[in-house]
């Protein structure tokens, strides 16, 4: 896997991944790689640094915990939904396609519920008219 720092046209920089430099030249020439903010294709790789190893191996910077300010606004909005999401909603975490289920067809008290379901679970639910959506965020459980 190689990680680049990208820019659109529009000038906004972001990071993303592909399995190999060629995958990258692939993927952009077929218009495949977005700049998450605008939606531009029009796509290169920025001047970046390589990642180099020291000699000596340091102790491992601390990774930004669940109380770590967000570094840019995307990343604020997410959280604020998350903290929304987690104070009105009851967590029922792998029941949710049963739970869901059971409270569109009137067998549950109808509340606000998230959680975990299996892809084929969550296409089932839209098969079946059961308003449901995906989160971008992972729960608690599976956070850390």
């Amino acid at each position: 896997m190689i990680r680049y720092t990208l820019r659109c046209d529009s000038d906004h920089s972001f990071e993303s991944w592909f399995g190999s430099a060629d995958a990258f030249d692939t993927l952009c020439a077929g218009g495949h790689v977005g700049c998450p903010e605008c939606g531009s294709t029009e796509v290169a790789k920025s001047l970046m640094s390589p990642s180099v190893s020291p000699a000596r191996r340091k102790a491992p910077a601390a990774s930004p915990g669940p109380l770590s300010k967000p570094r840019d606004p995307r990343e604020a909005a997410l959280a604020e939904i998350k903290k929304h999401i987690e104070k009105n909603s009851e967590y029922v975490g792998m029941n949710f396609a049963a739970e869901a289920r059971r409270i569109h067809d009137g067998n549950a008290p109808e509340r606000s519920i998230y959680g975990e379901a299996k892809l084929e679970e969550a296409k089932k639910l839209l098969e079946d008219g059961v308003p449901v959506a995906p989160l971008p965020f992972l729960p608690k459980s599976r956070a850390n």
